[in-house]
């Protein structure tokens, strides 16, 4: 399966990875700045493999920083959230029939993996990070509250992140909740 992307825009993902891009159905998502940030992908690549990854981080910002997240133990914490706040997991879970749908909707790979530990865990912060910023700041909680904790750590406000994404404080989280301190970001 393929759809017609700007061979520009393919460039520039290739520069992002450091290699070809595979399966690239669209630009999902694009950075303030311009670049491309997130990559909507087919759930079988050409060679027939199957890419259950709908949404595929490239911004080599946002990918550094989504590691650097995971370093701090951002996942450990949110899993712990997931076990401990109903509404929360209710959330999670309509994210994950939500990938699926969204998924299954290009082609349907017969399973109920979705992505980044949806329902149960948080596994992936890339996964979370770039399904937040295709979708938007009202579909899955933890990718936007994810989403605003690299807007605040990198300061990629503005550049890599929306502007008016929601901020740590109107989501309830901060910084001081993480241990950063393997996890600085260097200029």
């Amino acid at each position: 399966m393929s759809a017609y992307v700007d061979p520009a825009d393919i460039a520039a993902v290739a520069n992002q990875l450091g290699r070809t891009p595979r399966g690239v159905l669209e630009i999902s998502y694009r950075c303030p700045d311009g670049a491309p940030g997130v990559v909507k992908t087919a759930p079988r690549l050409d060679d027939g493999t199957p890419f259950p990854t709908l949404y595929y981080l490239t911004d080599p910002r946002l990918t550094a920083e989504a590691s650097r997240l995971e370093v701090a133990h951002v996942m450990k914490q949110m899993t712990q959230r997931l076990a401990e706040d109903p509404d929360l997991r209710a959330d999670y879970q309509r994210a994950h029939e939500h990938y699926l749908a969204q998924r299954n909707a290009i082609e349907d790979l017969g399973t109920e993996f979705s992505g980044g530990g949806m329902p149960d865990r948080v596994k992936c912060l890339h996964v979370l990070i770039a399904y937040a910023l295709a979708e938007g700041p009202d579909r899955v909680r933890l990718g936007t509250e994810a989403v605003a904790l690299a807007a605040e750590h990198a300061h990629l406000r503005g550049t890599a992140i929306p502007a008016d994404w929601p901020t740590c404080a109107e989501l309830g989280i901060t910084l001081e909740d993480f241990d950063f301190s393997n996890a600085e970001v260097h200029p």
